[in-house]
């Protein structure tokens, strides 16, 4: 009879050895655990930032600190455990892990769509509509919708997790991607998935489409309003208020798309770790340089807590 532990380490999955297969190992190492302390380091400052400065308290900001918490929340789930896996060289992690990085990764991944087209409405209605903008954007309407993208998120994770770690595995558990995630599991799966997976395509176009024509339109009329003002430097105000917000987009939705959208015969495995890397690691880093960079309040705010500190 197989020992408990045996019978554990049967169940366990096994993760892509991801450093290793490079070239540079240490290199890559250093550089995604940089990766995770800069995340960290300026997701948390921006949070810092938006709290303590009274400038910064209206919606614009209090959904831009939700984006950083999730972006936090992100790479978290990931690096730490990649981080530990290659100095230990243990890649194996249990069913109950696995399931709670799925369940992390899918609830974060949905939620994200939807804030950051709530993200691109806040930006409509303050330069389509600012003289309702208090009233549409009022703090509990800023609340209910923030609320609305984490619950349909955790919805939408709690079904599609349930639902994976019930089928039927297969002798083989080494599953080609450094996380969980549901595609590199369903290939794991001694059963017939093809009903699933359309299905789960569905859900990738209900949680990527709208948001994505949300976000259109609200900047086609942004861009329209604008112009029929013919203001140039209100043109250049508005580039710069919304350029931050639109790169954030471009990064996020264009990983996702060639992830989740793009047919199976446009994928390959190693293009699907590389893209991984970029949505999971890359995009939460660069999110808060891009809007401390880019934003006037909030590297205003930044000297300001600087100067204090002399």
């Amino acid at each position: 009879m197989p020992s408990q532990s045996n019978q554990t380490l049967e169940r366990d999955f096994i993760l892509l050895n991801v450093f290793n297969d490079t070239q540079v190992p240490w290199v890559m190492f250093i550089l995604t655990v940089l990766a995770l302390f800069v995340t960290l380091f300026g997701n948390t400052t921006i949070i810092i930032l938006i709290r303590a400065d009274s400038r910064l308290h209206n919606p614009m900001y209090f959904l831009l600190s939700q984006l950083s918490t999730m972006d936090i929340l992100y790479i978290s789930t990931f690096v730490p455990k990649m981080a530990f896996s290659f100095l230990s060289g243990n890649y194996h992690i249990s069913f109950v892990g696995c399931g709670a990085q799925l369940f992390l990764f899918m609830t974060l991944v949905a939620a994200e769509c939807l804030l950051l087209a709530v993200m691109a409405y806040d930006r409509y209605v303050a330069i389509c509509h600012p003289l309702r903008y208090t009233i549409f954007m009022r703090p509990l309407v800023c609340v209910l919708m923030v609320v609305g993208c984490w619950s349909g998120a955790l919805l939408n994770a709690f079904i599609h997790v349930v639902y994976t770690l019930t089928l039927p595995y297969c002798m083989s558990r080494e599953i080609h991607n450094f996380f969980c995630e549901i595609p590199a599991l369903l290939k794991l799966a001694c059963a017939d998935t093809s009903q699933y997976e359309k299905g789960l395509f569905v859900s990738g176009v209900i949680f990527l489409l709208p948001p994505i024509s949300a976000i259109t339109v609200s900047y086609g009329r942004i861009l329209s309003t604008v112009l029929r003002i013919g203001s140039s430097m209100g043109l250049r105000k508005t580039l710069a208020t919304c350029s931050s917000h639109m790169a954030v987009v471009s990064l996020f939705y264009g990983a996702a798309i060639i992830k989740y959208l793009l047919p199976k015969s446009y994928h390959s495995a190693e293009q699907d770790v590389i893209v991984s890397v970029f949505y999971t690691i890359l995009t939460p880093m660069l999110n808060p340089l891009i809007y401390s960079l880019r934003n006037k309040d909030v590297a205003r705010a930044l000297r300001k807590v600087l100067k204090k500190q002399k």
